[in-house]
Parts: C-alpha cells; structure tokens; sequence
C-alpha cells in the first residue's frame, strides 16, 4: 500500500453559498493542502450514490486527490453545507444530516492505513454519528500520530464527544471560542497561555495550537509558548481558512522546522487562503513565502 504520510478522516461535502457550490469539508480541504506542499495524503470518507457525489470524486481528481478510501453509501446523500457569511466576516454554516459521511464503514484496509508511520487528523463533526465515530475509534490506536482539529459546530457535539476525543490526542487544534468554551468547563485561568497550559496537563497534549483568526496563533509545544500576529491580506472568504493552517502546521512538522517558523508558515497559508474565496483555490506555494516575506 501507498506509504501515505497523512491520513485525514471526515466529511466532503458541497458547501452550497448563495452564488456557488464549492468542495469543501475540513478534513478535505487539510488534504488539499497538503498534496499541494507535495505530502501523500490518504481521504478517508463516503459520498452517496448520487450526482452530487459523481461532480464531488471528479473535482477530487481534477484536485490531484487519492480517491482510493472514498466510500459510496447506496442509502445517503452527499454531505452539503449551507454557508453564509455573517457581518462579523466570519462563516456561518447549516450542517445537513444525515449523510452518507455519517456511515464511513471500518475495514481491514482502513486498520492497515492506521498502523503506517506518520499523521492521522480527524475532528468532532466526523463523530457526530455512531457509525462514523466506531470506525475512527478503531483507527486511534493504530500508531499514529493523532491531529484532532475539534471544529465545534452546534448542535453536533456533545461534552461527553469532545472529552472522549481528546483522551485520543498527541496535536490539538482549537480555536480562540472554542478554547473559551472548552476552558469554562472545567474552569481553567482566563489568560490564554494559563488556559493552554491547563489544558495540556488535564489531557496530557504536548501540542496545542490556538488559531486567533485575523489576530494570528498561539502555540504550545515542548512546553514552549509561541505567539504569531497573523499576516494581512484582503479576506475573500474565511472558508478553509484554518484548515490550510493546520496543513502548513503539519508539513513543517514533517520537515521538521523550528516551531516558530512552523507557526508563521502555517498563519501565512491560513491569510493566503483567505485572500481566495473557498476552501480548496488554486495558488502557488511560493505565494506562502512571498507573504511571509513582506
């Protein structure tokens, strides 16, 4: 089998705005980017057995995507998304259910992805139905390296849900109301460092990273705290955006770049991105370091 150095598990979708469809889902929109920084990227996920899904495994060819762990449900539809965006310019999303990405089915070629060196990044909307959750249960002590991008989308989560994932985590990727949210439950210092810091201990997560939106990122690693201030560009659309960060996240973590550089990186692919409407544009990655470099 294809030694793919990044599994992602979760939903494609269509997102459906007022003007457009778009591909999208998190954990396809983290392989997109990656494949384009030139990483073997396993998809694993489900469309129906409908037109929707026919255009959404052609344009995942066209974006130079393996296929080969895309399942078809025969009973549900392809995943959409309603997207609109809010005056606060930040996306607001209608999450249809259920989809054939609730019904990702285990295998034994699944558990053989699981056991290959390298990433496995999943997040909770994947795990909102028992199905999909049992199979990404069964993947999480493969060996590898787990990226839970927690992507908190009400109503699709519960206390017990995040908890529960977050017992599965080496790399976790939360953003600034999620960390709030989260934090509040259990009571954790108000200052952002303290609250990561709290945070690393009760779940024992070596690496966290706090995405700020226009404010930039945090990091925690190697107990190690870093702050990026972001990169300004003219926002298109904020879908993807923090997607495209985790992506510059792990491939500089596969590479193997200092932490700090890691964290700008991934903030000016996260502002990149932004500057194109959708989750998955075409760019060139030298435009990364161009914006980097300004």
């Amino acid at each position: 089998m294809k030694p793919y150095q990044v599994a992602c598990f979760g939903e494609v979708l269509w997102d459906i705005l007022p003007d457009k469809k778009l591909p999208g889902g998190a954990p396809m929109n983290v392989a997109y980017h990656l494949q384009k920084l030139g990483v073997p990227v396993a998809m694993i996920s489900a469309t129906g057995n409908d037109a929707d899904g026919d255009d959404l495994r052609q344009v995942m060819v066209q974006l130079q995507l393996d296929t080969t762990f895309i399942q078809t449900d025969p009973r549900h539809e392809t995943g959409k998304v309603y997207a609109r965006l809010a005056a606060t310019n930040e996306m607001q999303y209608e999450i249809v259910q259920p989809v054939a990405w609730d019904f990702i089915q285990a295998s034994d070629r699944l558990k053989e992805i699981a056991k290959m060196p390298g990433y496995l990044v999943f997040g909770s909307l994947a795990s909102r139905n028992e199905v999909s959750r049992e199979t990404l249960l069964s993947l999480l002590d493969g060996g590898r390296t787990l990226v839970l991008d927690i992507n908190l989308r009400p109503p699709h989560f519960t206390q017990e849900l995040v908890e529960l994932l977050l017992q599965h985590c080496h790399i976790l990727k939360i953003n600034e109301a999620e960390l709030a949210q989260i934090g509040d439950w259990y009571k954790f210092p108000a200052s952002m460092e303290e609250r990561v810091r709290a945070f690393s201990q009760k779940y024992d997560i070596s690496t966290i990273i706090v995405t700020l939106g226009d404010k930039g990122a945090a990091l925690l690693m190697e107990n190690a705290f870093y702050l990026h201030s972001g990169y300004k560009v003219t926002v298109a659309d904020t879908i993807g955006s923090g997607d495209a960060f985790l992506a510059g996240f792990l491939y500089n973590r596969i590479v193997n770049t200092p932490p700090a550089v890691t964290l700008a990186y991934a903030c000016a692919l996260g502002a990149l991105v932004a500057s194109y409407h959708g989750g998955c544009p075409a760019y060139d990655p030298n435009e990364i370091i161009a914006l980097m470099n300004k």
